[in-house]
């Protein structure tokens, strides 16, 4: 079955960011969304460890071990891009002054509920960072995650089962099959990958999914 590859999921998510946007790239898949940017379009991209105006990932041999991202991988600064205090960054986080944040996800509810910091097992390490910060001072939150578990269990789900990172503040999901909204009728189909029935997509998912609004016009 055909799914989106990790660099198509990052370039879809960058076409929802808008002009002027100010937004925080969350560790994991959501760093490769600063690689997608469509050009021309002003964004200025924070990293919750003391940097806004963050560009894409330096070329090979081109790494400066000195300017990293919140994964401590190396990144570039744009011209009039600024280094700050990390508390500084943490009071842009909590003061509602980023339109959007990108965050990877173990489990995202039918109401919007997230999980993203720890899977509750004995031996996992948790990795709480900035999360909650984020999901609670972000304008809009969306996630970025495979559809599915290695083992095949939905990520999307009736009630997260792991310890929650925020409550009820996902806006829309981004997954390798498609893209999802979280809406007061539930859980609503922007976009799904060429190919995919809706039938096999909502057997793949734990909770009902409602069909997308161009798939209810052509009934």
């Amino acid at each position: 079955m055909k799914r989106f590859t990790r660099d198509q999921m990052a370039a879809r998510v960058a076409r929802d960011i808008q002009e002027g946007a100010y937004v925080n790239l969350g560790i994991g898949l959501p760093t490769l969304v600063a690689n997608h940017l469509p050009k021309g379009r002003e964004i200025f991209l924070h990293s919750e460890n003391g940097l806004l105006g963050m560009g894409p990932a330096p070329a090979q041999g081109e790494e400066d071990f000195d300017l990293i991202n919140a994964g401590k991988q190396p990144v570039t600064l744009l011209p009039g891009g600024a280094y700050f205090h990390h508390a500084d960054s943490f009071a842009m986080m909590r003061g509602g002054h980023l339109d959007i944040c990108v965050l990877g996800a173990f489990q995202v509810s039918a109401t919007g509920d997230l999980a993203n910091w720890h899977t509750g097992a004995p031996d996992a390490i948790p990795a709480v960072g900035g999360a909650m910060d984020l999901a609670i001072g972000a304008k809009r939150v969306f996630v970025m995650m495979e559809h599915q578990t290695r083992s095949g269990e939905s990520k999307i789900v009736p009630r997260c089962t792991y310890p929650l990172t925020g409550v009820a503040c996902v806006t829309r999901v981004f997954t390798d099959l498609a893209v999802i909204d979280i809406t007061p009728a539930g859980m609503r189909v922007a976009e799904m990958v060429e190919g995919l029935p809706f039938d096999e997509l909502q057997r793949m998912t734990a909770v009902p999914l409602l069909p997308p609004v161009a798939a209810l016009g052509a009934a």
